[in-house]
């Protein structure tokens, strides 16, 4: 309860920091804010070209809403597993870029993650704000599913900054974890359905069933389906998709706050 009221007390610092992370993104680059769109528009064209046509991967038909465009169920999926990424990247450098500011004052240091996962969550919500305007614009109307999304969204973000908090204070201690996780990283991409239906993993584990039920473990494949009932078919999310993947963003907090705390007292000297 002490550590809330600090971080209530601090809150104005949160959004200062937010809006520094925000400004010196794109600073001085000539895209600018514009790069949130390059980004994942060069990595849809590069999958949709690998997968879609030299690999024929054939995307599910959405229910009721009759899409059947691999770009966009390529984009439900890829938006949501580049905010992962970067999020968690991002987040666990956040206390190394900032060793010099932790060293001279004291303030929750919790709030340097906390402010980069919230500056890749801005941009996330712009490329879904994009993608909602394709989506219309090519016949699929996702406006009563909009609201939805939303809620979606802040529990992958508190998802993200519950493992960006852990990351970040371990790779003060280890600072070998950075690499483990951009290979870690490449492995959990591939094994989320994103450039692929998870039909294809249900059809290759159908007589497999313990590998099959370890491999929906992954909370990412369940945002991944969550993000393309609402966008892509146009349908609720089933219970127990939604239910798994609130669950999964509450242990990470726990997780990442209880980490955070135990470790941060020594951060000054380790830095």
């Amino acid at each position: 309860m002490t550590n809330l009221r600090e971080l209530h007390r601090h809150r104005e610092l949160f959004l200062n920091l937010t809006l520094r992370e925000l400004r010196g993104k794109y600073k001085r680059s000539v895209l600018g804010w514009g790069w949130s769109m390059v980004n994942p528009i060069a990595q849809m064209g590069i999958f949709t070209l690998v997968f879609g046509f030299f690999l024929k991967v054939d995307p599910p038909i959405g229910d009721p809403s009759g899409l059947h465009v691999f770009a966009f169920f390529l984009l439900c999926g890829l938006l949501p597993w580049t905010f992962l990424s970067n999020g968690m990247t991002g987040g666990m450098g956040s206390l190394l870029a900032n060793a010099s500011l932790v060293k001279k004052v004291w303030f929750p240091r919790q709030f340097l993650v906390a402010s980069t996962v919230a500056s890749f969550g801005v941009s996330f919500l712009i490329e879904l704000g994009v993608l909602t305007v394709v989506l219309i614009i090519a016949g699929n109307m996702v406006v009563p599913w909009m609201l939805p999304m939303l809620g979606v969204a802040m529990i992958q973000g508190v998802f993200v900054l519950g493992v960006a908090l852990a990351l970040s204070v371990w790779n003060v201690y280890f600072r070998d974890l950075e690499y483990l996780v951009g290979i870690g990283l490449q492995f959990w991409f591939y094994a989320t359905p994103i450039v692929y239906p998870v039909s294809v993993v249900n059809s290759a584990l159908a007589d497999r069933p313990t590998l099959l039920s370890i491999y929906r473990l992954n909370p990412m494949t369940r945002f991944s389906a969550i993000y393309r009932d609402l966008y892509y078919s146009l349908r609720a999310p089933t219970i127990s998709d939604v239910g798994y993947v609130v669950l999964c963003a509450v242990v990470a907090l726990v997780i990442g706050w209880v980490s955070f705390n135990r470790l941060q007292g020594r951060l000054a000297e380790e830095l």
